[in-house]
């Protein structure tokens, strides 16, 4: 069965992921299924990054408000993409 997760991604502690977290609801996404980190964008080594990039399978949906969130560095966005697209079977 196929499963929808959210990805929130803020940058400083100080910052509000409210905004992310409606948008999440908004898209049908269960408050279960969102990973919410607290985090610079300078790379993808983040935990809730990993693990979700860990479980994410064949057919499932991966939902993020804006491209940004993903990251800050354009080639390292496109080679996660790739690998949830091309190597999960997944979709974002």
């Amino acid at each position: 069965m196929a499963i929808t997760y959210g990805y929130v991604r803020v940058s400083a502690a100080d910052q509000n992921e409210a905004r992310q977290i409606d948008a999440m609801a908004h898209a049908g996404v269960e408050r279960t299924n969102v990973v919410i980190e607290k985090q610079s964008g300078k790379d993808f080594n983040r935990p809730g990054w990993r693990r979700l990039r860990r479980i994410i399978k064949n057919g499932d949906l991966l939902v993020v408000q804006s491209i940004d969130r993903l990251g800050r560095n354009y080639a390292e966005i496109l080679d996660e993409w790739r690998h949830i697209v091309k190597g999960k079977g997944a979709d974002i």
